[in-house]
């Protein structure tokens, strides 16, 4: 069952390769949504998968790419009517 939770990732999230780096594992998992630059310096990622999935790139969402200094994620659970069907930054 395909389940979608938006995630908002803080730290030094920003010009550390973090959304290239984010869709590169999605895709390895078999994820859809995206990644995108918010105004505030924080990275926002839909991603949509099985449980399994997500929990296993919620967890790389707490590491990030190298460079990355994450300091928080929250993700909310929510329902699209229409589910991504690849993985995109923005």
């Amino acid at each position: 069952m395909t389940m979608c939770k938006v995630c908002i990732v803080t730290g030094r999230v920003q010009g550390v390769f973090f959304r290239a780096s984010t869709q590169q594992q999605a895709r390895r998992l078999g994820v859809t949504g995206y990644a995108k630059n918010l105004p505030d310096g924080n990275v926002e990622a839909l991603v949509c998968g099985d449980h399994s999935a997500l929990d296993e790139l919620t967890s790389w969402l707490w590491q990030g790419p190298a460079a990355a200094g994450v300091s928080d994620v929250r993700c909310t659970s929510i329902e699209l009517q229409e589910v991504p069907i690849d993985f995109s930054t923005r």
